[in-house]
C-alpha cells in the first residue's frame, strides 16, 4: 500500500513509473479507474510520453489541492530534455487513485504564429449542445462585414479545443490564421475531454465521441450573423478527421470536408505500426514488454470473440468494446464518397501515425471518381502538420511550433467563395502550395 498522504502517495506513484512497475501500480487503482485502464495501457502511455520529453532530467514537488470531501487532486511536474509533462491523479485517504491522467504541463507556453493577426478578428466562448454534456468552446469571429464562410474543428480523442500537446496549440494556430484570412472558426473542448468518465464507458462509441458537439457547433455557426449558413465546413484532424465524413453525413447542411492526417488502416493495426515504429527509433532499448502489451491490446480490439462484456482495461486506449465494435461497422471512405460534397484531404510527408504510403491510398482509390475532392501532401511536415526535416519523432510534437503556414492557405483558398473545384488530377504525392 502506498502512503496516505497525497503527495507522499505521489511520490510513490512516480517511482513506480519511473521502476516500470506497472502492475504494482494498477493494484493501487480504485475500482472506477480499475475498470477502464490496465496496467498495459499505463505502460503504453508512460513509454510514449515519456520518449517525447526525452527522458527524465527532474521532477518536481508535488501541488496538491482538494477536490471534495474525499479527494485530493495531484499534480506532479516532470522534466526532460525536450520538454515537460505533468502527471495528474485523484488520491483518497487510503492512497488509492480514482483519476490519472499524462497532461503538458501547466505553465505550457504558446506565442502565436507569425501568419495570426489578433487585430483582424475577436473570440467569445460559447457553449455546444445542452445537458450534462455539453462542452464549452470558442468562436473566432473575423471583423468586418460578411457573409463569410465558416468552419468546425474536430479535434482526435480526449483533446481541449486548442489540441494542446506539449507547448503548441495546433487548433489556435489553425482558428487564429484562417480567422486572419477571413474565415470564422469554432473550436471545442471534446466531450471525453471535459466529461473523462465517458472514455472507458460501456455503449461509448465514435457518435457520442464527434457527432452532439460538432453538430451543435454547426448550427452555432449557421445562426451567426456575418456568416453564409451555405458556407459552413468541417475540419477534423486525425481520428477527427475519420470522423469528418459521418459527421457530415449526419448533418446535410455541412457544405463540405476537410480532412487533414485521416486514417483509413483499422486503428488496432495503425496503434501496433505506430509502437514499433517508435521501437525501431532506439534500437538498444528494451521494448519488448511494451510491444506485447500493444499486440495484446490489438488482438482484443480486433478479436472476433469481442463483445460489450469484454473490459475496457483490456482494450486500446481503454476505450470500451462498444467502440471497438462500432468502428468495424464504419467505413470513413465510403462515406465520404457517398456525401457529394467537396473534399479537401491534406496528409503530412513526415506523418508516422497517418502515412502517406499506407493510408492516403485509400482515400485516393476510394474518391478516385469524385470531381470535387483535392489532396495536398506537405512533404516536410509531420502529423500536427509541423514543418521540419529528418524522420518524425515524439519529441518533435514538444518542441516550440505552429502548423505549416501552407496548411492555412490550402485551407483558407479551398474555401474561398470564387474557388474552382480541385481536379482529381491534383492527387500529385508531393504537391504542396
Amino acid at each position: 500500500m502506498t502512503s496516505t498522504d497525497p503527495a507522499a502517495a505521489a511520490a510513490d506513484v512516480l517511482a513506480m513509473l519511473r521502476a516500470g512497475q506497472f502492475d504494482e501500480l494498477a493494484k493501487l487503482f480504485a475500482p472506477g479507474l480499475a475498470a477502464v485502464t490496465s496496467a498495459d495501457a499505463l505502460r503504453l502511455a508512460w513509454t510514449v510520453e515519456i520518449a517525447k520529453i526525452g527522458g527524465i532530467s527532474a521532477v518536481a514537488a508535488a501541488v496538491t489541492e482538494r477536490l471534495d470531501d474525499e479527494l485530493v487532486r495531484v499534480r506532479v511536474p516532470v522534466t526532460g530534455a525536450q520538454g515537460g509533462l505533468e502527471v495528474r491523479m485523484s488520491v483518497d485517504a487510503a492512497g488509492l487513485l480514482h483519476g490519472f491522467r499524462l497532461a503538458p504541463p501547466a505553465d505550457s507556453a504558446w506565442t502565436p504564429p507569425r501568419y495570426a493577426s489578433p487585430r483582424k478578428f475577436t473570440e467569445r466562448e460559447v457553449t455546444l449542445g445542452a445537458g450534462p454534456h455539453a462542452v464549452p468552446g470558442t468562436l473566432t469571429m473575423p471583423k468586418g462585414r460578411g457573409p463569410r464562410a465558416a468552419i468546425v474543428l474536430v479535434s482526435s480523442g480526449p483533446m481541449d479545443r486548442d489540441a494542446t500537446t506539449g507547448p503548441n496549440k495546433p487548433f489556435q494556430d489553425l482558428a487564429w490564421g484562417l480567422a486572419s484570412r477571413g474565415i470564422a472558426v469554432v473550436r471545442f473542448d471534446k466531450v471525453n475531454f471535459v466529461h473523462t468518465e465517458l472514455n472507458g464507458q460501456d455503449g461509448f462509441t465514435m457518435v457520442e465521441e464527434y457527432l452532439p458537439s460538432a453538430i451543435a457547433a454547426v448550427r452555432l455557426l449557421r445562426d451567426e450573423p456575418g456568416i453564409d449558413p451555405a458556407r459552413v465546413y468541417v475540419a477534423g484532424h486525425s481520428g477527427g478527421g475519420k470522423a469528418a465524413p459521418r459527421i457530415a453525413a449526419a448533418e446535410p447542411s455541412i457544405a463540405g470536408v476537410v480532412i487533414l492526417a485521416g486514417d483509413t488502416v483499422p486503428m488496432p493495426r495503425a496503434a501496433l505500426r505506430v509502437y514499433e515504429y517508435l521501437a525501431g527509433l532506439d534500437p538498444d532499448q528494451d521494448v519488448s514488454a511494451l510491444l506485447a502489451a500493444a499486440t495484446r491490446a490489438a488482438a482484443a480490439a480486433q478479436s472476433p470473440d469481442l463483445s460489450p462484456a469484454t473490459p475496457a482495461a483490456d482494450l486500446l486506449f481503454g476505450l470500451p468494446a462498444s467502440y471497438w465494435l462500432d468502428l468495424r461497422e464504419y467505413d470513413q471512405v465510403a462515406t465520404a464518397a457517398a456525401l457529394g460534397k467537396p473534399i479537401l484531404i491534406l496528409q503530412g510527408g513526415r506523418d508516422y501515425q497517418v502515412t502517406a504510403a499506407d493510408d492516403l491510398p485509400a482515400w485516393r482509390a476510394g474518391l478516385a471518381e469524385h470531381p470535387d475532392v483535392t489532396i495536398h501532401v506537405h512533404d516536410a511536415d509531420n502529423h500536427m502538420f509541423y514543418p521540419g526535416s529528418g524522420p518524425s519523432t515524439p519529441a518533435d510534437y514538444e518542441e516550440p511550433n505552429h502548423v505549416d503556414a501552407a496548411v492555412i492557405a490550402d485551407i483558407a483558398h479551398w474555401l474561398a467563395p470564387a474557388r474552382k473545384p480541385g481536379p482529381i488530377s491534383r492527387f500529385l504525392p508531393g504537391f504542396a502550395r
